[in-house]
C-alpha cells in the first residue's frame, strides 16, 4: 500500500469518528499551557494535571512566575519528573516572558524556542493548540504510531525527519488534529507495549499488524537515533 493511501484512510477515520481532538492538558490561557507543556516533558498529562492546580493559585501570571526563583517553585511541582531542572526551566520562563514578549506568550516557534525549556516540540504544541498553526509536534508516541501504521518510513529515524514525512503528507488544514489523533491512539490503543490491535480500528491497513502482528512475530517499534540530550530536556516524553 502507497504511503499516501495510508494518509488518506488515517484521515478518513479520524475526521468521522473524532472530527474535534483536544488536549488532554487543561489550561485556560496561553501562558497556562505553555507551562503545563514544559512540565509534561517525559511525564504523563495526568500529572501535570495535578500539579498545576496549586502551582497556578501561587503563580498564577508570567510576572508572577518570573519574580520566582527555582526554589520557589520547586515544592509545587516535585512530583513530576525532573523537578529540579523544569523549576529552573520555568523561573527563567517566566522571567523571558516579561522581559522579552511583554508578559505574552509568543506565537511563532522560533520566538518560543528562545525561552529556558522550550525545545521544538513544546514550541509546535504551543503554536498548535494556541494559535492553531499547522505544527506537528512529535512526541513518543506520534514516533511510535506513525512508524507503526506505515505513515514514514523506518528510516525517519528523528522526530524532525518524522515531523517532516507527516507535514508532507497531512493537509495543512488538519496538521492541529493529525498531531492529536496519533497522540491519543498511541495513548490508548497503539500503546508501546502489547499494542491493543485486537481493537485497533486501523489494523486492517497498519503497517505493523500486516508485517508482525498477523505473522505471530515480534520486534521492536523502529527507535530514535541516539543524540545526546538537549539542555532543553526537549521532550520526547509523553505530552
Amino acid at each position: 500500500m502507497r504511503k499516501s493511501e495510508r494518509f488518506r484512510l488515517f484521515i478518513e477515520y479520524f475526521t468521522t469518528h473524532f472530527p474535534e481532538p483536544k488536549t488532554e492538558l487543561t489550561y485556560s490561557n496561553p501562558y497556562e499551557l505553555l507551562v503545563a507543556v514544559v512540565l509534561s516533558a517525559q511525564c504523563t498529562d495526568k500529572r501535570v494535571n495535578q500539579v498545576m492546580p496549586a502551582l497556578l493559585e501561587q503563580f498564577p501570571t508570567p510576572e508572577q512566575l518570573g519574580a520566582a526563583s527555582a526554589e520557589d517553585i520547586f515544592p509545587f511541582i516535585r512530583s513530576v519528573s525532573y523537578p529540579n531542572n523544569k523549576a529552573k526551566h520555568l523561573a527563567g520562563l517566566g522571567r523571558l516572558l516579561i522581559t522579552e514578549f511583554g508578559g505574552e506568550v509568543p506565537s511563532s516557534i522560533e520566538e518560543l524556542q528562545r525561552l529556558p525549556g522550550v525545545g521544538r516540540k513544546t514550541a509546535n504544541v504551543v503554536v498548535s493548540v494556541i494559535y492553531n498553526q499547522p505544527a506537528m509536534a512529535v512526541d513518543t508516541h506520534v514516533f511510535r504510531v506513525s512508524h507503526r501504521l506505515g505513515l514514514v518510513a523506518r528510516s525517519a529515524a528523528t522526530p524532525l525527519a518524522v515531523e517532516k514525512e507527516l507535514m508532507r503528507y497531512t493537509p495543512t488544514e488538519l496538521v492541529p488534529k493529525a498531531h492529536h489523533w496519533l497522540i491519543l491512539h498511541g495513548r490508548y490503543i497503539c500503546v508501546a507495549r502489547q499494542p491493543k490491535c485486537v481493537i485497533c480500528p486501523l489494523k486492517e491497513w497498519c503497517k505493523y499488524y500486516a508485517d508482525v502482528v498477523s505473522k505471530g512475530l515480534l520486534v521492536e517499534s523502529p527507535k530514535l537515533s541516539k543524540r545526546k540530550s538537549s539542555p532543553k530536556m526537549d521532550d520526547l516524553g509523553t505530552t
